[in-house]
């Protein structure tokens, strides 16, 4: 694949492309003067080429992600995060956290698209591309979630509908797109279910609100994304190329085609 040089391009999309925040976070930062480029205060109309010196907040920016563009999009990594890891950068009481196993971003740093909580296990992704994180997670890109959940007791037919019609949770109506049983055991039921939008620990919300409390959850899809059977928990792994294109269409990205 050859590199040609980037033309200047506009510094928010040259920031979220380098996996600082998403362009509506970095125009903020421009916005409220955190930003510097040549040692002058930025403003949102301007370009930057790889020779223009950048700031954040007073420390500069790398730049060596910027100098040459080509077909593929940032990096995406796909994790198999275990049950009792966090997601964040650093936890107070001192509990493991999903980026104490990552292996160092090619440019910029990752960024979680999305979050799991302490009980829960499977699949995250995560991105040096800020633009196509903050895409992946707003609600209007609409990206299928798929989890495998085991419930308590046996939920019956009625229940079920109410799940794909939809309740009411604290913070709004919300559904299921579909269920699936997977069987049951004693006292037990598994079923996969789909979503698409990512409120915070809505599988579980949802099945609580009909009477059943969730048990084990794990997440088996994003998007175009699935948890690979060989993806041991604790290991991460680099996307392909094509699956980063694909995850780009899905979060409603344009993708110029190869060649």
């Amino acid at each position: 694949m050859t590199n040609v040089p980037l033309p200047p391009q506009r510094l928010q999309k040259v920031l979220a492309g380098l996996g600082l925040g998403s362009r509506r976070a970095i125009e903020e930062w421009i916005r409220a003067g955190r930003v510097q480029v040549n040692g002058e205060p930025a403003d949102l109309g301007l370009r930057v080429g790889p020779a223009d010196r950048i700031t954040v907040d007073g420390r500069a920016v790398s730049q060596h992600a910027m100098g040459t563009a080509s077909s593929s999009q940032g990096a995406v990594l796909g994790y198999h995060k275990p049950l009792g890891e966090v997601t964040t950068r650093s936890d107070p009481q001192g509990r493991p956290t999903v980026f104490d196993r990552l292996p160092a971003p090619p440019a910029g740093r990752w960024i979680v698209v999305g979050r799991l909580d302490v009980n829960t296990a499977g699949l995250l992704l995560f991105t040096n591309d800020g633009e196509l994180a903050h895409r992946l997670m707003h609600p209007s890109s609409e990206v299928e979630r798929e989890y495998l959940v085991r419930v308590r007791d046996q939920p019956d037919a009625a229940t079920l509908e109410r799940l794909r019609r939809g309740v009411t949770l604290e913070d709004g109506p919300a559904r299921f797109d579909r269920i699936e049983a997977q069987g049951s055991s004693e006292g037990h039921a598994w079923f996969r279910v789909i979503l698409h939008e990512g409120r915070n620990r809505e599988v579980r919300r949802l099945w609580s609100a009909v009477g059943h409390e969730v048990s084990r959850l794990t997440r088996l899809r994003y998007g175009p994304v699935g948890l690979p059977e060989d993806l041991r928990p604790g290991e991460a792994r680099l996307l392909p190329p094509e699956l980063v294109a694909e995850l780009a269409r899905a979060a409603r990205i344009a993708v110029a085609p190869p060649g």
